[in-house]
């Protein structure tokens, strides 16, 4: 299971960090040597590629492809497939590109959001202080100042996010917080809420309780309880009910 990377010396609450455990990320396949072509380069580049499967609870399913550069050091992360809808088919074939930083064995990307107009046209602004970054990617993300990941100094570019070098499924997940759920139009606390609810209801209709018409008695206290007979889709058992 993806753990994020945790901040230095912060307190995470516990509900984000459910949030992002409802974004399930499977590697369907390693390619150990691929090319793909870097349109900030305009090169063809070499590397692994690897390709996710991912399903998101708030937004939908995804397709990503990771391309890791290490001449460069940077990991390219691609959506290469997007739920269904005008907002996110904006998204499709999108990248967010990791580079090196100064810090050992963590790259960073320059937090931008994804935000929407009355016509659903998106675009990207660039975070310009800590208040801009939404609440879940600081408490389970390290954020800092461009200059002090980077040891430079660049116009426009104020905060980024910083991800261990191997770690291409917390990369998946800054996209996912970045790009698509700043897009979405319910909040991701709602969506959860309402997923629970279904699984409880659907828990409910799965389970059938069977009354035998048996009672049983205890040998020691002579109270009765009745023979009850319970169904699930995996298992069959009995249980006492009071009588």
């Amino acid at each position: 299971m993806l753990k994020p990377n945790k901040p230095s010396n912060r307190q995470r609450s516990e509900f984000p960090l459910q949030l992002l455990r409802e974004i399930k990320l499977k590697r369907t396949e390693t390619r150990p040597d691929d090319a793909w072509y870097d349109l900030g380069l305009r090169q063809m580049r070499n590397g692994e590629v690897s390709f996710f499967h991912v399903r998101d609870f708030l937004t939908g399913d995804w397709m990503f492809k990771a391309c890791s550069d290490k001449e460069l050091g940077k990991v390219l992360i691609k959506a290469v497939k997007c739920p269904p809808g005008l907002r996110f088919a904006q998204l499709e074939g999108n990248t967010m590109i990791f580079q090196q930083s100064i810090i050992e064995d963590m790259l960073y990307d320059v937090v931008s959001l994804t935000q929407a107009d009355e016509n659903d046209r998106i675009s990207r602004k660039i975070a310009a202080s800590v208040e801009d970054v939404p609440a879940i990617i600081k408490e389970n993300f390290e954020v800092k100042p461009y200059e002090e990941a980077t040891g430079k100094k660049a116009p426009g570019k104020n905060l980024v996010t910083l991800c261990r070098r191997e770690d291409e499924k917390a990369m998946i997940i800054l996209f996912l917080l970045e790009r698509a759920w700043t897009l979405s139009l319910i909040t991701p606390e709602e969506r959860l809420k309402t997923l629970q609810e279904q699984d409880w209801q659907k828990s409910k209709e799965r389970k059938k309780e069977i009354d035998t018409g048996q009672t049983w008695s205890c040998p020691i206290c002579s109270k009765q309880h009745r023979l009850v007979h319970v169904e699930t889709e995996k298992s069959i058992r009995h249980a006492l009910r009071k009588a």
